[in-house]
């Protein structure tokens, strides 16, 4: 199928003109459907994420002995959510409009070890690797304590091979500093996006780090060209991974256990609204899917993309999915949201999560910038701007949108934010980012 030309498909998606025009863009998806209905598009199961879940139960035991900093939780790599009262005024007075409900931020940007929401997917990845190979060799078995593997016999076990990956940044971090800690070589290809910060502290960890002038998508393709060429490495492909994005899914069910001791009710009465940046797509579309398992039809989740990068709410609204890219309609992908600078959409994701998603909208640097200050000066929390991404969605739902609820559950509702990522950032880069400094 040949693809239109980029004035046929304005013609055909006039949304697509505001993308052009980097406008600011909301657009609710008419296909969104109930769990039931889209959950069989998806190809996954309850059962799948429950598999997941134990992988990193039996794993918990090592990570706790190798990161001390997840000792405190047992091994388990999970974070903070907490309401942001003082930023839900700040922006209310920002935009003139009050928020009914309750806004909440998702602390993903302070997860231990890589300091991003790419710990959930990423590093579940990695044990689930390292998991195959040991119990293969007949070095491991299911009940053993997972501690074993922080041995030097393991270490020297897992340097036989190579995991390598293409990233922005943040799912370079995950997997880099797992995989050495677990002996592997490991190579990660960053795109010209990626911050040198995060370079450098790969490198400081004994990975190797390909540097592109490219975007993330050329980075990926050399990552994956690079893997074929050694048949005892192991490419970790974030367009199109099941296990990256089952590691995300595990989110679900932890944040209601956590709503649950905090008394957050999410139910018909109480709906949930969650506000996920998205680059490829397989961090929010996994955490999605978890949410859609964990709260069913009383959770709604909505996608947040840079203007210059929105390759998600292209490729689903077009129906292309990742047949298309941003640069293809003259769209440039440079943002300072380094996180979410994706051009082509991941294909697997867009097309098993599309029934599931509520809407998608674009968010200039500008304003990532400007509630990245207020975020800081507000709640006294500092992210990168691609975390900020998803902070205007509750002054973004539409009126036809929010005419699907009552009034009585819009002044229930929850509103969760979910920062992606920043925990690791350098003071000096911190300071540059509340400068509006990319």
């Amino acid at each position: 199928m040949t693809t239109p030309s980029p004035a046929e498909l304005a013609a055909a998606f006039p949304l697509l003109n505001d993308l052009i025009a980097l406008r600011e863009t909301a657009w609710f998806n008419p296909a969104a459907t109930t769990l039931a209905e889209g959950l069989p598009y998806v190809g996954l199961t309850q059962a799948d994420v429950r598999d997941a879940e134990a992988r990193l139960a039996r794993f918990a035991p090592y990570i706790a002995e190798v990161f001390p900093q997840t000792r405190a939780m047992q091994g388990i790599i999970e974070s903070e959510v907490a309401p942001v009262p003082a930023m839900q005024n700040a922006l209310a007075q920002r935009y003139g409009q009050p928020l009914p409900g309750a806004l909440w931020l998702k602390k993903d940007s302070h997860l231990p070890v890589s300091g991003s929401i790419k710990a959930r997917g990423g590093i579940y990845e990695v044990l689930a690797h390292a998991e195959k190979l040991a119990l293969e060799a007949k070095l491991l078995s299911l009940q053993d304590d997972y501690r074993k593997l922080a041995a030097p016999a393991f270490r020297q076990f897992f340097n036989q091979y190579r995991i390598a990956v293409g990233s922005t940044g943040n799912l370079g971090l995950s997997i880099g500093i797992m995989s050495a800690k677990l002996g592997f070589n490991v190579s990660v290809h960053m795109s010209a996006d990626a911050r040198q910060w995060k370079k450098t502290l790969l490198r400081e960890h004994g990975v190797e780090v390909v540097e592109y002038e490219q975007d993330y998508s050329v980075a990926v393709e050399q990552g994956r060209k690079a893997a074929e060429r050694d048949p005892r490495c192991f490419f970790i492909d974030d367009e199109n991974s099941r296990t990256l994005f089952l590691g995300y899914a595990v989110a679900g069910e932890r944040l209601k256990r956590q709503f649950m001791h905090q008394g957050v009710t999410v139910d018909a009465d109480n709906p949930l609204f969650v506000y996920l940046p998205c680059g490829v797509g397989g961090g929010p579309g996994g955490v999605a899917f978890g949410l859609k398992l964990a709260f069913g039809d009383n959770v709604h989740c909505l996608f947040a993309e840079p203007t210059h990068s929105p390759c998600m709410l292209l490729g689903v609204h077009t129906g292309l999915h990742d047949a298309i890219s941003v640069q293809e309609l003259g769209i440039d992908n440079v943002t300072a949201a380094d996180g979410l600078a994706v051009g082509r959409a991941s294909g697997f994701v867009g097309r098993a999560m599309e029934r599931l998603i509520d809407g998608y909208f674009t968010v200039a640097d500008e304003t990532l910038f400007a509630q990245l200050r207020q975020l800081h000066e507000a709640e006294h929390i500092t992210l990168e701007p691609s975390a900020l991404a998803g902070m205007p969605g509750p002054w973004r739902l539409t009126a036809d949108y929010l005419s699907r609820f009552t009034t009585a559950q819009l002044n229930n509702a929850t509103h969760l934010v979910w920062a992606t990522g920043g925990g690791m950032v350098p003071q000096a880069e911190r300071e540059k980012y509340l400068q509006g400094q990319r």
